[in-house]
């Protein structure tokens, strides 16, 4: 007998151990975001206060401040928990936005985790139709992805793209195009986030990698309200480079395919010189040549050296097994009671 479109959804929350009772812990990483963090926390309370209304689903607010050098501790500290539990988890220093989305998930308390920016770019309104999909119709991974790049240079669209195609390379398990951090994990796609050991992380291509049944929804990102981004083109290609090598065999394989190029191109041009030289009785210039030759071996050496240099790093970095960060202080705002607890330094 043929299931309907509701039995066989519930029979996938089941499988999966989702439903309300869980709860969904919102975890927001914050940098020098004190200008719209209150603004940001209202309309994140009214998400939680229709969540908890609509659904009877319990939500708490956990906010990770990454070693802010403006007033965004204080600011988080003095926000209202209303219904809902709220967190505020200070890190001892700048440890990237990678550590704090790894502090918010091992805070959280709740059984699912939604991640969402603190500049107010990612639409708080929507984490009611990522929990739909959750909920209603059994997703354990509900990712957003920006529907366009319109706004974007040629040059960054461009850039975009290769590092997709490159980190996509021979992958078995793909990383979704313009995906971001902006995303639900169910209780178990969660759990199972929390149990790679891995220090040097790259979200996206975790909570790709972990499997289970995911959905993608595109958004349209708003622009800043307060303040400008810490992004820069330098940050931008270091968590690029980041993503690759900690997620991906992709450049190994590119300096294997340019070392390939190069001694194929060696081969031909050695054959013709033979050729000029016992055909045609040509000598050929050698100072030019020679030079042309020597540099292009030299550079793709450098870049081959380069590249074992970054995966060597990341094998001594997991070999030290430091911390991937410290906490300062937690602070605990308790929801409906008002009261707040805070323990020292971790």
């Amino acid at each position: 007998m043929a299931l309907s479109l509701a039995e066989r959804a519930a029979g996938l929350r089941a499988a999966a151990g989702q439903g309300a009772p869980d709860g969904l812990s919102i975890v927001v990483p914050l940098f020098n975001e004190a200008a719209g963090l209150p603004a940001l926390h209202a309309r994140l309370a009214t998400v939680a206060e229709r969540l908890r209304d609509a659904r009877g689903l319990a939500v708490e607010l956990v906010y990770v401040d990454d070693g802010s050098r403006d007033d965004t501790l204080a600011v988080a500290r003095a926000l209202p928990a209303g219904r809902f539990d709220v967190q505020v988890v200070s890190l001892s220093r700048n440890f990237g936005k990678e550590a704090a989305l790894l502090a918010g998930l091992d805070h959280a308390r709740l059984g699912a985790v939604l991640f969402i920016d603190g500049d107010g770019q990612h639409p708080p309104e929507l984490i009611e139709t990522l929990v739909g999909h959750w909920l209603d119709e059994g997703y354990d991974v509900v990712f957003t992805a920006k529907a366009t790049r319109a706004n974007e240079s040629a040059l960054m669209r461009l850039a975009v793209r290769g590092f997709y195609a490159l980190i996509n390379w021979g992958a078995k398990q793909k990383i979704p195009p313009n995906a971001g951090d902006f995303r639900l994990l169910s209780p178990r796609a969660a759990a199972a986030l929390r149990r790679l050991p891995e220090r040097n992380r790259f979200f996206k291509g975790l909570a790709t990698w972990i499997g289970f049944r995911q959905f993608r929804v595109e958004y349209e990102p708003a622009p800043r309200a307060h303040g400008q981004s810490s992004w820069r083109v330098t940050s931008l290609v270091g968590l690029s480079v980041e993503g690759l090598t900690s997620f991906s065999v992709a450049p190994l394989r590119l300096a294997s395919l340019l070392g390939f190029i190069l001694a194929a191109s060696a081969l031909v041009f050695g054959g013709w010189m033979l050729v000029q030289s016992l055909l045609f009785d040509t000598g050929v210039p050698g100072y030019p040549s020679l030079i042309v030759g020597l540099m292009t071996i030299g550079g793709v050496q450098l870049l081959m050296i380069g590249i074992m240099g970054e995966y060597i790093g990341k094998i001594l970095s997991e070999l030290k097994a430091r911390p991937v960060y410290f906490i300062a202080e937690h602070t605990l705002k308790r929801g409906d009671e008002g009261e707040a607890s805070r323990t020292a330094a971790e």
